[in-house]
């Protein structure tokens, strides 16, 4: 199973299937705002499902008028949460210093719609899934939280959420999934665009995804 998913996660930036299955695991790590600080990591996480999986679960919301009512409210869970800022700068690795303030901003801004759109358009159809929690380490404002998602076939995918305190709340900065790291992937993918091409074609490219 580890070989078959890491060979799928190499194409995530351009393969649907991947990414999906990459932003069910987010879902375990967003909306901390409604938590208090002196709540651990796993605790945090598992208030976060409950809250994730009861929206998508709420058959009002589920009608085809209600679609994009549901992703709004989506949106405004994930993108407080995240720190998206960070996880764009780890996934350009050496050229994020190379760009402009302005670049950057605009390549955060790219970065967290990538991940949100796919992330709200597919998030209901993920809401059986059942969520175990494994092991929690925190040291000072770092914080792993291993968990295992189990699908309605019991098959199971083991995943590794990192996060960090920013502003005295836990928020994400990789996702490891099968000792497959997002942002090493998604820097690797980017790499190879930027070596190919440009920076400028790497954006344009994200762009295209979202029209």
């Amino acid at each position: 199973m580890r070989k078959h998913f890491a060979n799928k996660a190499i194409s995530m930036m351009f393969h649907h299937r991947v990414v999906a299955v990459s932003l069910l695991i987010l879902c375990s790590v967003v909306s901390f705002g409604a938590l208090s600080r002196a709540a651990g990591p796993t605790e945090q996480v598992r208030a976060t499902v409950d809250k994730v999986f009861g929206m998508v679960k709420n058959p009002n919301l589920k009608l085809p008028a209600q679609k994009k009512d549901l992703q709004a409210r989506l949106a405004e869970i994930i993108y407080p949460r995240f720190d998206f800022a960070e996880m764009a700068k780890r996934s350009l690795g050496p050229h994020w210093g190379r760009r402009t303030p302005e670049e950057q901003r605009e390549f955060v801004k790219l970065f967290a719609e990538l991940l949100g759109r796919f992330y709200a358009g597919r998030i209901e159809s993920y809401a059986s899934q059942n969520v175990a929690y494994t092991r929690e380490v925190e040291d000072k404002n770092y914080a792993e939280v291993d968990t295992t998602i189990v699908s309605d076939k019991r098959e199971k995918v083991s995943i590794n959420d990192k996060l960090h305190s920013v502003d005295k709340e836990w928020r994400v900065y990789d996702l490891v999934i099968e000792d497959i790291s997002i942002i090493n992937n998604y820097r690797s993918q980017f790499n190879r665009v930027i070596a190919r091409s440009s920076f400028e074609e790497l954006v344009r490219m994200l762009k295209e995804k979202q029209s």
